[in-house]
């Protein structure tokens, strides 16, 4: 009998804990009940991006500008991450990657015996040759540039860098692809070219080729380096 009254204690106080729980909630929610105010007292204007205007466009880099003026020695030391998938001497092995020795002006697929990716060898059709812009649209963002690249490298988003990386890799072997006149178009605040003025691959009268040969003259596209190999 002792036990069943032991049992119907504990039941009553577990009941009756659970009511309290209950009244204080309940009694709670009318206490801090809070309503929806029907105008909003602060208006956060969070524009989209075509109300705040178009972002600023980067210029892509003046080479008639630039590459003469370029510093080589820092083109030669950012090249140095680069030594783990490519070479760049004449007649150097492929490895990861092609051998990049007279890259700059020559052929997208310019590494004799090297297994271009099917990306690759499909960008051929869209942009034959390495030129200044090609090279630094692809050193800027590889995946981005070719779709589907073995490429692993991230990128060089500094537009210095690549300018100098470029400037040098010009120097290995490539001296003989022209730099272009100065492009007013590329220059920050600069007015279009006049009609008839040179374009990307135009030689600037008596300017030294960067490996200190002799001053550019026009070489086509497709002539201007000869790859190795």
């Amino acid at each position: 009998m002792s036990g069943d009254l032991k049992w119907n204690k504990i039941i009553g106080a577990s009941l009756g804990t659970v009511l309290a729980i209950l009244v204080v909630k309940e009694m709670s929610g009318a206490i801090y009940a809070t309503e929806t105010p029907e105008k909003m007292g602060y208006l956060v204007n969070a524009p989209e991006e075509a109300e705040a205007g178009a972002a600023e466009v980067e210029l892509a880099p003046d080479w008639g500008t630039l590459i003469p003026v370029a510093d080589l020695a820092a083109g030669e030391a950012a090249f140095a991450r680069c030594q783990a998938c490519h070479t760049m001497n004449v007649g150097g092995a492929n490895g990861i990657g092609p051998n990049l020795y007279g890259v700059v002006g020559g052929p997208v697929l310019h590494a004799a015996g090297f297994a271009y990716s099917d990306a690759m060898i499909a960008h051929k059709a869209e942009a034959p040759n390495w030129g200044y812009d090609e090279l630094d649209q692809f050193i800027k963002a590889p995946a981005r540039y070719v779709d589907g690249t073995k490429m692993s490298f991230a990128g060089l988003r500094d537009t210095t860098a690549r300018v100098n990386l470029i400037a040098w890799m010009r120097s290995q072997g490539s001296g003989g692809y022209a730099i272009p006149a100065p492009d007013p178009a590329r220059q920050p605040g600069g007015a279009a070219p006049a009609e008839g003025a040179p374009v990307e691959g135009a030689p600037v009268e008596g300017a030294p080729a960067a490996d200190g040969a002799a001053p550019a003259v026009a070489v086509p596209a497709d002539a201007a380096a000869t790859p190795a190999g």
